[in-house]
């Protein structure tokens, strides 16, 4: 079975795949970085496009510049 795709639809999943992919890489370098293991295996097997990496970044993220 082949699938076949229009320009536009060729068009809005390769946005999609490079908008999940920077979230994603964003993501999992801050927590990485900021030693949170159980997020980044989270954002690393689990494909949002970007949403759970947005929200890690936005409200879960430690703040790295309080004393």
């Amino acid at each position: 079975m082949l699938i076949e795709f229009s320009s536009a639809q060729l068009f809005i999943l390769s946005v999609a795949i490079v908008w999940s992919l920077i979230w994603k890489g964003i993501g999992l370098w801050y927590s990485a970085r900021n030693r949170q293991s159980v997020w980044y295996i989270i954002i690393l097997l689990v494909n949002t496009l970007g949403i759970l990496e947005l929200i890690y970044l936005l409200f879960f993220q430690r703040d790295t510049n309080k004393d």
